[in-house]
């Protein structure tokens, strides 16, 4: 038991401080680990200029989306005023038609009068066919029988005459006056369906830019919840960014404590050296100067080892731990079950891990020794835990998602094997179980470090 924690000690402050390397290997250099952190640094301020640059495009867009509401409202009273123009105009054109209507009745009136005064004109015509038109007159006058009838034959032809003519006058004034009436009243109606025409087409452009407009405010909407979401996850990477760059720091100063310790035990280990070989020194001058007492004690104490009793082997079985089994190499299995679904496309994106579903209370282990970075709830993740590795050398990042219960905290020393959740369902999760992810170097909003976990782990 002893020495079981003599070695779990050697393995968090030798082994596991070291940048979280896996037994047997060997630390990181401090300029390595040095090297890492400002790596980190440096994607931690262009984050933070990326930050900067979304909240230069979100306020962009917002001032468009109030630019193109504003356009709408416009757009909107436009179409109120040009519906009720052509609500005008239908009023118009339905007060021209009914006047058509009664110039129609006016027409018909105009037409019979017309016709009564054709027929005169024609019986007129006729007598004057038959009579021999204007000899008739000169025959009428010169056959009066005296001065007097003359004068009234006279009178009465010129009354003909005039009535004739008053007949032709009043016949082409009421033609005049229906052509007049009829190419006002068409005027006036080709005119409001001219005019209703220019309001429906300038009513139709209006639609159209409406529908332009609210296609520009959906598509600016889309971009700016997009934005916004894009901000959301490169604060979320520069949180984890920090986080690790915390972790590589405490790593930095386990690895100064660790070569500190490493020398100090070269010094005593040297020290004991020397001493070892003053005693050896002393111990064989003093074996030749006591040989023959020392082989009687030696044959005393071999008579009294040969009668003693033999200790039980049973007490140090009895006494010891059972311990979850984990396999051999860089990493183990985070969690017992079925993988049922890889890493690769899926519902249209990308899956950066792998699913392990299975029944019951399911604990998960970290898959290698390494330090917490992160340890929270996310809305996507759900109940998540990151772990910083350093294996040979490589820095990798495992994420365990969708826990129904986190057991280990940012900053913690934890061991491969270790406990640090139960299986759950959390955020955006469909059923009971763990979404694993390997990441060779620092996760980020993209996954692009994001590599195969069954590359390093066999179900």
């Amino acid at each position: 038991m002893k020495k079981k924690m003599v070695a779990l000690n050697a393995a968090l402050v030798v082994g596991v401080s070291s940048i979280f390397m896996a037994p047997a290997t060997y630390a990181e250099s401090l300029s390595d680990l040095n090297e890492k952190k400002e790596g980190i640094e440096e994607k931690r301020s262009d984050i933070k200029v990326d930050i900067k640059d979304t909240e230069t495009e979100i306020n962009k867009l917002e001032t468009q989306q109030l630019t193109v509401e504003e356009q709408l409202e416009e757009l909107a009273k436009s179409l109120e005023e040009t519906a009720s123009k052509i609500g005008q105009k239908n009023n118009e054109i339905a007060e021209t038609k009914a006047e058509i209507e009664v110039l129609k009745a006016e027409i018909i009136v105009l037409k019979d009068r017309i016709a009564k005064r054709n027929e005169v004109l024609k019986d007129r015509a006729v007598s004057f066919q038959e009579s021999g038109g204007d000899v008739n007159y000169l025959e009428v006058i010169f056959g009066s029988s005296s001065f007097g009838d003359f004068l009234n034959r006279v009178n009465a032809v010129a009354t003909i005459a005039e009535a004739d003519r008053d007949i032709l006058v009043q016949h082409e004034q009421d033609k005049k006056e229906l052509e007049t009436k009829q190419k006002a009243v068409e005027d006036k109606l080709a005119s409001l369906e001219a005019m209703k025409a220019e309001l429906v087409k300038l009513e139709e452009k209006q639609k159209k830019q409406k529908q332009q407009k609210e296609k520009l405010q959906k598509e600016l909407k889309y971009k700016h919840e997009e934005a916004e979401e894009y901000k959301v996850s490169l604060e979320e990477e520069a949180a984890n960014l920090s986080a690790q760059e915390s972790a590589i720091k405490k790593a930095i100063e386990l690895e100064k404590s660790r070569l500190a310790e490493q020398e100090s035990a070269r010094k005593k280990a040297a020290e004991e050296a020397k001493q070892e070989s003053a005693s050896k020194k002393a111990a064989e001058e003093a074996k030749q100067e006591s040989a023959p007492k020392k082989a009687a004690e030696e044959a005393k104490q071999q008579e009294s080892s040969s009668s003693a009793p033999s200790p039980s082997s049973s007490s140090s079985s009895s006494s010891a731990v059972k311990e979850a089994p984990v396999s051999s190499g860089s990493f183990t299995r985070p969690a017992a079950g079925v993988v049922t679904s890889q890493m690769g496309p899926r519902w249209n994106k990308q899956h950066a891990g792998i699913d392990i579903a299975a029944g019951g209370t399911i604990p998960i282990v970290a898959a290698a020794d390494g330090v917490v970075s992160r340890s929270y709830y996310s809305d996507s993740y759900g109940n998540v835990v990151f772990i910083s590795h350093s294996i040979n050398g490589q820095l990798y990042t495992t994420v365990y998602a969708h826990m129904q219960s986190r057991q280990a905290s940012a900053g913690q020393v934890v061991a491969k094997g270790q406990q640090i959740g139960i299986m759950g369902n959390t955020g955006q999760s469909y059923g009971q179980h763990l979404h694993f992810e390997v990441h060779k170097g620092p996760w980020n909003v993209s996954k692009s470090n994001a590599v195969n976990p069954l590359n390093y782990v066999s179900y």
